[in-house]
């Protein structure tokens, strides 16, 4: 099954759905049908469900075209069921530049309430009592699915205000840290901060709802990667790819058989190759490739590489070099010097690299 289904696109960036997705849709229909719902209530509450996401895809976007603004592209927008994700090709390194790009998703919450503030008559609904509430939000008409995508809005907004990483908030904490101190010790206090947040969501999580255990694991690992993430481009400042490139690399012919590569891996630490003919680039061998095909070793070389890849030069900075490894599915480039190959750079490489660096002192 495919991770992700592709909806389209909207201004260039690509629209993604993640396959989990339709948990959401299976478990709304069980729980209408657990309460003693019928068919209206579940397709209302799916319309609901599809219009937040809606709403949560304009957010996204926000960030995305404002990210535009400032020269930096967004290859995707993820839906998940807790939410979605721009994959911006890299975050602002200016602190002001952050902080608008990071504004705009909410802004769009705040806009699309405020227009329904005005279509829907919000006021006359909150001078209700709790009983006539109640009794007018139970039916499902369309001003009470207007005003139920009202509070939605305005509950994105508070949630995403929550400063802990990946939500905008941690962004926002560490652009206004950034401006005062460096953006890596900033970012160390969003991320401690948003850790903090996490456990605290666990706890409650373990005690009231199990649904907040699987956002504080996010807010976890997303605080403790976009750390990682800022203090490896730190140490990688200033450096270039010929540092950290791998020398001593197999490369094959189109016509060698499968089977003379699976000699170089069983014998060796290597997994990914190159493949040279007349000492030009013709492809790349992945790893994953030649595992799927293995039974028949006899298979030439040019028959399941990969003609579509990317090259890096030797002068190139570390950092975008960083930044693409861990953008792309397959993390192993060729490096090249005056059109010439010299050898390969990945993500082990990368890291043992990072890993014998100085430390970061604040």
């Amino acid at each position: 099954m495919k991770a992700n289904l592709n909806l389209g696109s909207v201004f260039g960036i690509k629209i993604k759905v993640h396959w989990t997705f339709i948990f959401l849709i299976i478990w709304i229909i069980f729980s209408e049908l657990k309460r003693g719902g019928n068919k209206v209530s579940i397709l209302f509450n799916i319309a609901l469900v599809l219009a937040v996401f809606v709403c949560v895809i304009l957010h996204e976007l926000g960030h995305a075209l404002t990210a535009k603004y400032f020269g930096i592209e967004t290859k995707q927008i993820t839906l998940l069921p807790v939410g979605g994700m721009a994959s911006l090709e890299r975050i602002p390194e200016s602190p002001k530049q952050e902080l608008l790009v990071t504004l705009a998703g909410p802004l769009v919450n705040i806009i699309i309430a405020v227009l329904l503030y005005f279509i829907i008559p919000v006021q006359e609904l909150m001078q209700l009592n709790f009983t006539e509430t109640l009794e007018t939000l139970s039916s499902f008409t369309l001003l009470n699915f207007l005003f139920y995508l009202y509070i939605v809005n305005i509950a994105l907004v508070v949630f995403n205000a929550i400063p802990a990483f990946p939500m905008d908030g941690g962004r926002i904490l560490r652009a206004l840290l950034a401006i005062k101190i460096n953006r890596v010790k900033a970012t160390q206090i969003a991320s401690t901060i948003g850790q903090i947040i996490a456990v605290l969501f666990l706890l409650i999580g373990l005690l009231y709802n199990p649904i907040l255990i699987f956002i504080a694991l996010v807010i976890f690992l997303g605080a403790y990667g976009e750390n990682q993430m800022v203090q490896h481009m730190a140490i990688l400042k200033g450096h270039t790819v010929k540092e950290s490139v791998i020398t001593n690399i197999t490369t094959f012919s189109p016509k060698d058989p499968l089977k003379e590569v699976i000699k170089v891996i069983i014998s060796g630490t290597e997994n990914n190759f190159i493949i040279l003919e007349n000492d030009a680039i013709k492809g790349l061998l992945y790893y994953q490739d030649i595992i799927e095909n293995a039974k028949n070793e006899n298979t030439l070389v040019k028959d399941i590489m990969n003609t579509s890849f990317k090259t890096v030069k030797g002068e190139d900075d570390l950092n975008k070099v960083y930044q693409l490894i861990h953008s792309q599915k397959n993390s192993f480039f060729p490096v090249l010097e005056n059109g010439k190959l010299v050898g390969a750079i990945d993500s082990v490489n990368l890291n043992e690299f990072i890993l014998f660096q100085p430390k970061l002192v604040f």
